[in-house]
């Protein structure tokens, strides 16, 4: 044992003694094992982000949204398909009676959430603040998996009764509760006052979850839909009333308005923003979703007005887009990494050359071929280990520096860390073993005449 630790030594010695070419070998090692570790925390921060986007849209839900049927074309391009456009005028849009007539009808849908959504002012003591209002279901909150902060969601009697009640997100509670539990206090959203029930917890909404129809939750005020219908506004009485040319009726507050419409009933309103349906199981997501699609082309005279979104199935498609990208980033910082491997080869195959004589001397005074091969072998795994060691550093600062400077999640995980120092020590290893076999073969005569 203290022969292999003499060596060691020795083989220590000769790295440092030779600091700068030592130095410039393991650099090849550093950036490799840095942009290994690198790219594998943004791989991780991009799956954890897919992940967790996953769970606010919902696991099993299926997403219904209006969609504009409009085709911007001029009246004579209209005029030469009237069955079609006859077709419109009658379609009654994404309504209630769809959400019920979804859940009585198909066995496979375990909940259904309507949605209906308004941009609003919302104040409170000279506070002011631009909210989205949302009439929705006590359903919604666990459809989304959206858990609260403090209070409670919307009970049987306030949903039946349209009670002016809200939950309200982290952004309207900094806004327009600084400094009190808002629990049980008033707030003013257009003209009705709400009395707060409930506080979410926040959560971060990606860019693409938003494009799938999952809206941020820290600036919303959510009722319930009957609220919306009775104290603010049903859009379904604009487009019925529409159809015959004639006035609509809806409420707001107190008040009852009345507008007269010009009997343009092809662009009514729909009177639901979206409907939330979420499946039994997750295998059952693409049957449930053609039913769907047939009850409401049934219920809508066969114009195709809406879209119907799977985001799980969009998301893990999505995830694993980015895990392709990551592979392929992974595999040019691995080829570094071979990069850097070659330099330790070419530089010890030099230093061989360049230290004949000492190894003559070495073996004169008893050294064995083994013992030559420990040495220049040592001398590579040494370098490359120092290498991944500081390359790792490196590696966990550059993923620090991309979360900081840039929106891109990095997660250094413990697995890649350990990954990337196995994979340096075996390059040491790989690549040191020409060198070292070469030098343990030298004639020992042959080397002691060399100049």
């Amino acid at each position: 044992m203290e022969r292999y630790f003499l060596i060691l030594s020795i083989s220590l010695e000769a790295v440092f003694t030779n600091k700068v070419r030592s130095v410039l070998t393991a650099l090849g090692i550093i950036f490799g094992v840095a942009a290994v570790i690198a790219m594998l925390a943004i791989g991780n921060g991009a799956q954890q982000e897919i992940l967790e986007q996953i769970k606010l849209v919902g696991l099993n839900n299926i997403i219904i949204t209006p969609k504009d049927t409009s085709t911007g074309e001029d009246e004579a391009a209209e005029e030469e398909d009237e069955t079609k456009a006859l077709s419109k005028k009658f379609s009654p849009g994404l309504t209630l009676k769809d959400a019920e007539n979804i859940m009585a009808t198909l066995p496979t849908v375990e909940k259904v959430s309507p949605e209906i959504v308004y941009s609003t002012p919302s104040m409170r003591e000279g506070k002011y603040l631009k909210v989205n209002l949302s009439g929705v279901t006590s359903d919604y909150f666990t459809l989304f998996n959206q858990e609260l902060k403090k209070g409670t969601v919307f009970n049987a009697k306030q949903m039946e009764l349209g009670a002016p009640v809200c939950v309200i997100g982290t952004e309207v509670v900094a806004k327009l509760f600084p400094k009190e539990d808002p629990i049980g206090k008033q707030l003013k959203c257009g003209t009705i006052w709400l009395k707060v029930i409930g506080v979410l917890k926040g959560v971060t909404v990606s860019e693409k979850a938003e494009e799938i129809g999952v809206s941020g939750y820290s600036r919303n005020v959510y009722v319930p839909i009957k609220t919306i219908l009775l104290r603010y506004k049903d859009r379904s009485l604009i487009a019925q009333s529409g159809l015959a040319g004639g006035s609509a009726i809806f409420f707001s507050g107190n008040n009852v308005m009345i507008t007269s419409s010009g009997g343009d009933a092809g662009k009514g309103e729909n009177q639901l923003n979206k409907i939330v349906v979420q499946v039994k199981k997750s295998s059952q997501l693409s049957s449930t979703t053609s039913a769907i699609e047939q009850i409401l082309k049934r219920r809508h005279h066969d114009v195709d007005d809406f879209e119907i979104t799977i985001p799980e199935l969009l998301l893990k498609q999505e995830q694993k887009t980015k895990d392709i990208f990551n592979i392929v980033l992974g595999a040019i910082a691995g080829i570094s990494l071979i990069v850097g491997g070659i330099g330790i080869m070419n530089i010890m195959l030099a230093s061989v050359m360049e230290r004949i004589r000492e190894i003559g001397v070495r073996r004169a005074i008893g050294a064995t071929k083994k013992d030559i091969v420990f040495q220049f072998l040592s001398e590579a795994t040494l370098i490359s280990i120092t290498g991944g060691l500081i390359g790792i550093l490196v590696g966990v600062i550059m993923a620090k520096i991309i979360t900081a400077t840039t929106d891109i999640l990095t997660i250094v995980s413990f697995a890649s860390i350990m990954l990337s120092f196995g994979v340096a020590a075996s390059v040491g290893i790989m690549f040191g073993w020409l060198p070292a076999k070469k030098a343990a073969e030298q004639d020992p005569v042959e080397s002691l005449r060399h100049d």
